[in-house]
């Protein structure tokens, strides 16, 4: 009997101690709602999340709330910060000390279990395998004239699909991801895919899908990842799964591929056939060598995730924009055609810098509709501050991009869309410290300089040809559905070839 009550006294010594654990703020953590037993803030913050249309709006409704620009939150048994103003966002792109990324349940079930590719890792692994994949990139054309050469093709690839439309209405964020990948797999693996690819179709589905299951912080399979065996589809965890075999098979297939063809001529066409090359080298004289097959594999998956999705999607909304101001789509246009008509300056990547106004609008889908409000995660690779509050070893930073692009100190009217605002007195385009899209530092977006090139690129193109006409059966809305990137709500548009 005795010994039942002291296993009893345990049980709840225990379970009173874990209780009050949970509930304690670290020492100076930057203020936020109250801690819940065990959970934290991870339902509060989902149901905020639902009732405002997004986790970046109920950070900036607190934000308000506790009269901070740097929020303290804990997720399941993880401590969060975030950073909501120009000033400490700067702070945790350019800081080493914010270059790690967390290691959680999410990012490693993104990396099938792994903690390989690049986007996820951290340290000598990143360091590594980012250097060698930018330089491999750039050798086989990435940010140079090979890749505008790519993407200059799949542009008139892009016109003969709108072309087959027939001035049918469309959506095209249902047809514009295929464009975009292409330019990425023929830098990748030396050729393109099928636009009628079944595989492609299914991938890019899931990737839609995946965008609106999570967000930045990895939702509930980051916070209580034991409720994957409750709820399997629920949190998202059968969708990646199923996405990590369907990817892991179509990417094996092309890395096999590369494997039996390799030569010495053609060891550095693309990015697989170096990696294998680099791989061969490796596993022949260096020990604990991190080149493998898995992390080939997750480093062609991060290129996608990172150059992609948001590609196209920012694509989908100027075409969006354009649409729905009738004057600024006029503007482009006839920048573009007295450009080309008047000057014979060609409508192509080199001579971007001719096109101020057009590149200004670019610039103001990306500042207006930021659709990574929220980018990150970061981790804290020591006990460090922020604005005078303490962060934790191991804490996770998530970054408020979207409070840096809606300013409205900076940028005065930052609820209007304006293209304007990125021009200056001598019209050309004006770089602002505040518009940082892609990230800063380090850790930048892997995917920019396509990102970049296919939205010049694309729209140019389709301008110069079509007008792009509203259909009142299916208006877009400028309100964007959440998740990890903000997406449009699909609607239709006419292209009308110009005479």
């Amino acid at each position: 009997m005795s010994a039942l009550l002291f296993l009893v006294a345990t049980v709840v010594v225990y379970v009173l101690h874990s209780l009050i654990r949970s509930l304690k703020r670290p020492p100076n953590f930057p203020p936020g709602p109250d801690f819940m037993p065990w959970i934290g803030n991870t339902i509060q913050l989902r149901k905020e999340a639902r009732a405002c249309g997004g986790t970046h709006l109920v950070f900036e409704k607190w934000s308000k709330k506790y009269n901070s620009n740097v929020l303290g939150l804990k997720l399941g048994s993880e401590y969060v910060v975030v950073a909501l103003s120009y000033p400490l966002v700067h702070e945790v792109h350019v800081s080493e000390v914010y270059d790690g990324r967390p290691d959680n349940f999410f990012l490693r079930l993104r990396t099938m279990g792994t903690r390989k590719g690049i986007t996820c890792t951290d340290g000598q692994l990143w360091q590594e395998h980012r250097n060698f994949a930018m330089r491999q990139m750039r050798h086989v054309g990435y940010g140079r004239t090979e890749m505008e050469q790519y993407i200059e093709k799949e542009a008139a690839n892009l016109l003969r699909y709108i072309e087959d439309l027939q001035g049918e209405p469309a959506w095209p964020g249902s047809f514009l991801a295929p464009s975009v990948l292409n330019v990425l797999w023929t830098l990748t693996a030396g050729k393109g895919i099928d636009r009628d690819d079944k595989r492609l179709q299914k991938l890019l589905d899931m990737l839609n899908r995946r965008s609106k299951v999570f967000d930045m912080s990895g939702g509930v399979l980051t916070q209580m990842p034991w409720l994957r065996y409750v709820a399997p589809n629920w949190t998202g965890y059968n969708l990646i799964c199923q996405m990590n075999q369907e990817m892991y098979a179509f990417f094996l297939e092309a890395i096999n591929e590369h494997s039996t063809s390799i030569t010495p001529a053609n060891a550095e066409s693309d990015l697989i056939y170096a990696y294998i090359r680099e791989m061969n080298e490796h596993s022949a004289g260096v020990k604990n060598t991190t080149f493998s097959e898995t992390q080939l594999t997750m480093t062609i998956l991060d290129f996608f995730i990172a150059g992609s999705q948001t590609t196209s999607n920012t694509t989908d909304l100027a075409l969006m924009m354009l649409a729905l101001h009738p004057r600024v789509q006029d503007r482009v246009y006839e920048e573009i055609t007295s450009n080309f008509e008047k000057f014979e300056i060609a409508v192509n990547l080199c001579n971007r810098e001719y096109f101020p106004y057009t590149n200004a609008f670019i610039m103001e889908v990306q500042r207006y509709f930021h659709i990574t409000p929220i980018t990150g995660p970061r981790r804290a690779l020591w006990n460090t501050t922020l604005e005078g509050y303490s962060v934790p070893k191991n804490t996770t930073i998530l970054i408020g991009l979207r409070s840096v692009h809606m300013d409205k100190e900076h940028w005065g009217d930052p609820e209007n869309f304006r293209p304007q605002r990125f021009i200056d007195e001598e019209g050309k385009v004006l770089r602002d410290e505040y518009f940082m899209p892609f990230g800063q530092g380090r850790r930048r977006c892997l995917g920019d300089a396509l990102a970049r090139a296919c939205l010049f690129s694309f729209l140019t193109k389709i301008v110069h040809r079509y007008r792009i006409e509203l259909c009142e059966e299916a208006m877009p809305s400028v309100v964007l559905q959440p998740g990890i990137t903000l997406t449009p709500k699909p609607y239709k548009v006419r292209f009308v070839e110009r005479s």
